[in-house]
């Protein structure tokens, strides 16, 4: 009862946010991750640098809020600073936690990608061609169509998941 529970919406209602989102970055080929390092570098004036690099899930990125436990708000990144709420439809996927189990804090943002994995993206698009429906472009695309559906129904029809890997303000 708490993952669709709300009637379409007209609008989607801006979400301000006072630590801004940024978005990842990622690069294709060794020029590229060298042209990266040597910006560092050249930045930090004899410093020397310390990575963390991991795989990039190719999402639509969202932030989930929490207040002492519970999930209250849902936003898109929007331009990082504003986003759109968009908690009735991440509240249909079944692996954003509602509750935050244990000691949680009074407030906390936890940042992310809903993404729509690559063989629930060849089945759904098998599905929809059977029926006849136009398939989606690319997975990426249809996590962020998905998420920014008017109607939580179709979103929950879609076979989507998060991948959460940061974290924005804590209080408490």
């Amino acid at each position: 009862s708490q993952r669709v529970g709300h009637a379409p919406v007209s609008d989607f209602p801006k979400v301000h946010r006072p630590v801004a989102m940024l978005s990842l970055d990622n690069t294709y080929d060794e020029a590229e991750l060298r042209a990266f390092f040597d910006r560092v570098v050249k930045g930090l004036d004899g410093d020397v640098p310390v990575f963390s690099v991991e795989p990039k899930i190719d999402g639509f990125g969202i932030e989930l809020t929490y207040k002492t436990g519970t999930l209250v708000l849902g936003a898109t990144r929007g331009d990082g600073r504003i986003g759109e709420d968009v908690t009735h439809n991440l509240r249909t996927i079944g692996s954003v936690p509602l509750r935050i189990e244990g000691d949680a804090p009074e407030l906390v943002e936890v940042r992310g990608e809903v993404y729509l994995p690559i063989a629930a993206f060849k089945a759904l698009n098998e599905r929809r061609a059977e029926a006849g429906e136009p398939t989606f472009a690319n997975p990426r695309n249809s996590a962020a169509g998905s998420i920014r559906q008017l109607d939580p129904s179709l979103a929950a029809e879609r076979p989507l998941s998060v991948w959460c890997y940061g974290i924005g303000a804590v209080r408490g």
